[in-house]
């Protein structure tokens, strides 16, 4: 048997096969497959030429798209005659060595020609021609695949018919998913009559409208017909049988992919390239079967691997904006500033060593700017700046509504100069790589307006490397007690505590549960002209009118406990702690509300019958807590459904149970809610105003213990956590879970988002 070309070995083999099989398998066009197959297989097979054919039952012939110059189309009648005839009227395959030689064709069959002006075409003499046919399930000929020549001067071998095989047959089951799409010759509007998005007097008046108008009908369909954005890139998505995308204002474009690109170009035919996935490049377009679009497409980007996604128009031109100096001319764009780093570090030759920071290098510092902006607008509460060790680039997420996302890369070089540059801003220690840090930063954004930034660095592994958490703190205007999503016990009941005259609240939960948020929404309540209140917080995150606010220095010992005992020398009527960290703080909370003032703390903890547990362990005194305390609010955030998209659902049996149990079997038999096709729950389908998560924003779930004689009682005799919150619950007190599956039942969020946060 011949030796395998290049001296390639069978893993190596195989593992090409295996990429044609996945571009095979990713294609959603005919068309498109052939021409995204055919470096692939000459590469593969070391071939001259490779020719893959489609059977048109309508002309009952042969008929291919390859690329030269231009896209050539051939048509070949299916006879005996020629090579991909024979192989289709035999269904075998078929494999001649010289095509010129009339004894091995007449070998095959007497009428078997090798057609000389093909020659005069391809610009080369066919020699070598293996020739397999593409079948379906039901041994129907769908096509022919069909190599020319090896480019090495060998011969075609018996691996080589086998990789053509498992090739041909994978061809064969991506031609019979597409012919179950819509056929290529039908248009969209057709494809739209199919649909139940138009009735059939907006169908008529559409195509006239775009006739007359010559605009394109996903416009006239959303302007015209309201028809939402994302139903139109759906129906495009299943005509066209490619992934469809939206605009999505977190989705960071590669400013690698834009280096050699003009944007009135990209605007004039309506695509754009999004990101490198692998060794591929995602590029959106308005239509993946216009070839010489996508052909024109593969050129620009030097015939690299590309994956096609259909987009409306009007979002296409959004990201192509996006690419231009977008909102903030005066720093640039990211992909402007991202484009200088890449050029930069291309140039590097060491990218640890030789860059020499300095507080104005220009595109660091226009760089961290426009990060902490993007931040901003897209509402996000943490930013996560994560380098790597070697040349891996740095990575940069955002938290919205609690979750991280990822929303950009910086070249791996610059990964010492972003840290540096915040480190700066916090007046930290730059020479300092091997312990934590912390700092602040008063951040002005380009209206004018101030936030305060948190800063942590962590040293992390690699030489030198660390990262850095930003908390934005965006001095949020206050709460109404009412627009905290709390039930009509809690309310009540909170409503009514806030009012006594002395005693301690506490809030609780774990980091991020919206607990001084909570707080403040309770001083808005009670805020009045008669009232002194003084508060002590670590950092100041909201303000209040008549508020004395005073912000924590523990550094120079100005810590909690010494802000309350300032604060018992000034007058107080109410007082706010912001955490109780430790028995001394506690103590003087506790003192305070025993001496006339009304006293609100936080704690870390799970629940709020364990918070008097926590508080007795810290070295409270059981009967001074007990005489103190008016009430424990725990309370967790959960995503919201996305109002735009959320829609009823009757859940399986299974759903169902597992609601009633986390709920309390014996208790919610008593909301006489069965299970029958009657039973809602709430879903979010997902659409362009929730970037297709089904969730936007958040919702607050609560437990509230109110300091009744009973529990005072329990509390003084050092009752147990199970017996503490059996009276509780006795008294009219709705668990953490309880409380999140109301909020589900009224279609505010689902039993799995419930659970995510809250422990039964």
């Amino acid at each position: 048997m011949p030796v395998n070309p290049h001296g390639a070995n069978p893993n190596s083999r195989a593992e090409q096969v295996k990429t044609v099989i996945g571009h095979i398998q990713a294609a959603r066009i005919l068309d498109q497959l052939f021409l995204d197959l055919h470096q692939e297989i000459l590469k593969l097979f070391d071939a001259q030429e490779v020719i893959l054919y489609a059977f048109d039952p309508h002309k009952h012939q042969l008929v291919s798209r390859f690329p030269r110059d231009t896209i050539h189309i051939v048509d070949v009648p299916i006879t005996w005659q020629n090579f991909a005839g024979c192989a289709t009227l035999s269904q075998r395959p078929l494999y001649v060595q010289d095509a010129y030689d009339q004894e091995e064709l007449h070998a095959i069959h007497p009428t078997l020609e090798s057609d000389a002006s093909w020659d005069k075409k391809i610009g080369f003499r066919t020699k070598q021609v293996l020739t397999f046919p593409i079948l379906s399930g039901r041994n129907s000929v769908l096509g022919v695949i069909q190599l020319l020549n090896k480019r090495s001067g060998g011969v075609f071998t018996k691996e080589d018919e086998a990789a053509v095989a498992e090739i041909a047959g994978h061809i064969g089951t991506a031609i019979v998913r597409m012919l179950k799409s819509p056929s290529e010759s039908s248009t969209y509007l057709d494809y739209l009559a199919t649909t139940d998005l138009l009735d059939a007097s907006q169908m008529t008046a559409l195509k006239t409208s775009a006739h007359a108008a010559q605009a394109d009908l996903e416009s006239l369909m959303i302007d015209t017909y309201k028809i939402p954005a994302s139903a139109v890139a759906r129906t495009l998505g299943e005509y066209f049988q490619c992934p469809s995308m939206e605009y999505d204002e977190r989705l960071m474009l590669d400013p690698a992919l834009f280096k050699n690109l003009k944007m009135h170009f990209l605007k004039k035919n309506f695509w754009v390239p999004i990101r490198r996935e692998g060794h591929a490049i995602d590029v959106l377009v308005d239509n993946p079967r216009d070839l010489d679009k996508v052909q024109m497409i593969k050129r620009v980007l030097h015939g690299q691997p590309v994956q096609f996604f259909v987009g409306l128009r009007r979002d296409i031109l959004k990201f192509v904006q996006r690419a231009t100096a977008g909102d903030f001319p005066d720093e640039g764009s990211l992909q402007e500033i991202l484009g200088e780093l890449v050029s930069e570090a291309q140039e590097e030759h060491d990218e640890l060593e030789s860059i020499n920071l300095t507080e104005h290098d220009s595109a660091i510092v226009r760089l961290t700017h426009r990060i902490i902006t993007e931040a901003y607008r897209l509402g996000a509460s943490d930013i996560h700046i994560e380098p790597y060790a070697d040349k891996q680039e740095t990575e940069i997420r955002f938290r919205v509504d609690g979750t991280c996302f990822d929303f950009m890369k910086i070249p791996a070089s610059y990964r010492r100069a972003i840290v540096s540059r915040l480190k700066i801003m916090a007046g930290m220690d730059i020479a300092e790589h091997r312990r934590p840090q912390d700092g602040k930063i008063r951040f002005r954004l380009p209206d004018d307006k101030e936030i305060e930034l948190r800063i942590a660095t962590i040293p992390t592994v690699g030489r030198g490397n660390e990262d850095i958490v930003i908390r934005i703190l965006t001095g949020s205007a206050t709460l109404a007690l009412d627009k905290m999503d709390f039930s009509e016990r809690n309310l009540r009941e909170l409503l009514n505590i806030v009012q006594k005259p002395y005693g301690i609240i506490v809030c609780v939960g774990p980091t991020g549960s919206g607990k001084t948020t909570a707080l403040h929404a309770v001083l808005g309540q009670i805020n009045k002209t008669e009232r002194k209140i003084w508060t002590a917080e670590d950092p100041v995150e909201i303000t209040q009118h008549r508020l004395r606010q005073v912000q924590v220095q523990p550094k120079i010992g100005f810590t909690f406990a010494a802000a309350m005992r300032a604060f018992l020398r000034a007058d107080p009527d109410v007082i706010m702690i912001g955490e109780m960290r430790d028995k001394e703080t506690t103590d003087i909370a506790l003192e305070a509300s025993l001496t006339g003032h009304l006293v609100f703390s936080t704690l870390h903890t799970n629940n709020a019958v364990e918070t008097i547990t926590r508080l007795l362990d810290l070295g409270c005194d059981s009967f001074a807590l007990a005489d103190a305390l008016l009430g424990i609010l725990a309370q967790r955030l959960c995503k919201r459904l996305c109002r735009d998209c959320k829609e009823e659902y009757n859940p399986s049996q299974d759903e169902y149970d597992a609601l009633a149990e986390s709920y309390g079997g014996h208790v919610w038999q008593v909301k006489e809610m069965p299970y029958n096709k009657n039973f809602k729950l709430y879903r979010g389908k997902g659409c362009h105003s929730c970037n297709h998560s089904g969730f936007k924003g958040r919702i607050a779930i609560h437990e509230l213990l109110v300091g009744i004689p009973r529990m005072k009682r329990l509390i003084q005799s050092g009752a147990k956590t199970d017996d503490l919150l059996m009276v509780a619950c006795e008294e009219g007190m709705t668990t953490l879970v309880q409380d999140g599956i109301e909020k589900v039942l009224q279609g505010h969020t689902t039993y799995s988002q419930v659970m995510a946060v809250a422990i039964k």
